[in-house]
């Protein structure tokens, strides 16, 4: 994972306590449903086509990560509770890579369905979409165990597993 992304998961997961579990019947643990609305704010605020570096949902809010000047800083919005906030300063981007909102094409019912399931002790904190080289994108669950274990799990569009690693 990139220090840049890394970095913002770790942050979102810091401020996204919580969520359950998954058992199939219960609402998603994060604001996955806010994501394309949220993108869309972004969008309707500083124009279309903008470029993310990463965008992700926590059970509380969605926090975006617009690449301004170049790509070199990145802009932070919030989107809490079906309003975008203003940004915060800009933060300075060493390097990272970034996606526009075309590439976003998860599944909003099944994208959590496999981690939840698969690692049905732990509970679900983090929902992030990160640039990838040439525009593409990808998907990272965070789960947190009992025992205080955090784990980022890559997921495909649909939610089946494709790697997971230790944070």
């Amino acid at each position: 994972m990139k220090p840049f992304a890394a970095g913002l998961l770790f942050a979102a997961l810091l401020v996204g306590c919580g969520g359950e579990s998954g058992d199939g019947d219960s609402a998603p643990p994060v604001r996955i449903d806010d994501i394309r609305p949220a993108i869309a704010a972004v969008e309707a605020e500083l124009g279309a086509g903008q470029q993310f570096f990463e965008v992700n949902a926590t059970a509380q809010l969605v926090n975006l990560f617009v690449a301004v000047d170049d790509a070199t800083s990145a802009l932070p919005y919030i989107y809490f509770d079906g309003e975008l906030q203003p940004p915060a300063p800009a933060l300075s981007v060493e390097s990272g890579f970034t996606f526009g909102a075309d590439a976003v094409d998860f599944d909003e019912d099944t994208v959590l369905d496999a981690v939840a399931d698969e690692l049905a002790e732990s509970t679900i904190e983090g929902f992030a979409i990160e640039g990838g080289d040439g525009g593409i994108v990808r998907y990272l669950v965070s789960t947190r165990s009992a025992q205080g274990g955090v784990l980022a799990v890559t997921v495909a569009p649909d939610g089946a597993v494709l790697e997971v690693d230790p944070l």
